[in-house]
């Protein structure tokens, strides 16, 4: 879908190149806003690797299963690129002005350049939650890469922006947001 998307982006600006397009490929989002009153309220069981952890660290899940421990990675299990959606949501906010100057077609990755494991995310939410966060390894799933991560090098040069909050801060606001909030947006 999202590729799909740049395509008919991309075509729209090659038919008229008085549009201006800015196509921001985001990596991992994770975090909340740091109020804790706006967060990630996934339907069911949550298909990304943070807010999994969170739900495990407030009760509503049992484990987390961490899919593969013999990767090509320092610890062996998968490592992404994640990104603070504060981080992400100011990354739209330049890729708009860079829209008013007239840009033209230009994509941008937005995320921090740096990958952290499976079991990194999963410490560092012990650190906020302040206690050990259940888990346990299974089998790797078909298709699942070492390691994700982006450049994102041009945002940085021609929007000006970069990442700015890391990891202890995503976790640490992901963590306000659930505890706050263990039923998602239902309290």
């Amino acid at each position: 879908t999202k590729l799909m998307l740049e395509e008919i982006l991309t075509d729209i600006y090659k038919a008229d190149s008085e549009w201006n397009v800015v196509l921001l490929r985001y990596f991992n989002p994770i975090g909340a806003h740091e109020s804790g009153d706006l967060g990630e309220n996934p339907n069911g069981i949550p298909n990304n690797l943070l807010p999994y952890v969170t739900q495990v660290a407030v009760g509503k899940l049992e484990q987390v299963q961490v899919f593969g421990d013999d990767y090509d990675t320092e610890d062996g299990t998968g490592v992404r690129d994640y990104i603070h959606v504060v981080d992400l949501a100011k990354g739209h906010v330049a890729a708009l002005k860079k829209i008013q100057k007239g840009s033209g077609l230009n994509v941008y990755n937005l995320g921090t350049g740096k990958g952290y494991s499976v079991l990194e995310i999963i410490q560092n939410m012990e650190k906020a939650v302040g206690r050990p966060i259940p888990y346990r390894i299974v089998e790797r799933r078909p298709g699942d890469i070492a390691a994700c991560y982006s450049d994102p090098a041009k945002a940085k040069t021609e929007l000006g922006w970069e990442a700015e909050l890391d990891i202890t801060q995503m976790c640490e606001d992901a963590w306000r947001w659930q505890s706050k909030h263990p039923n998602g947006f239902e309290d």
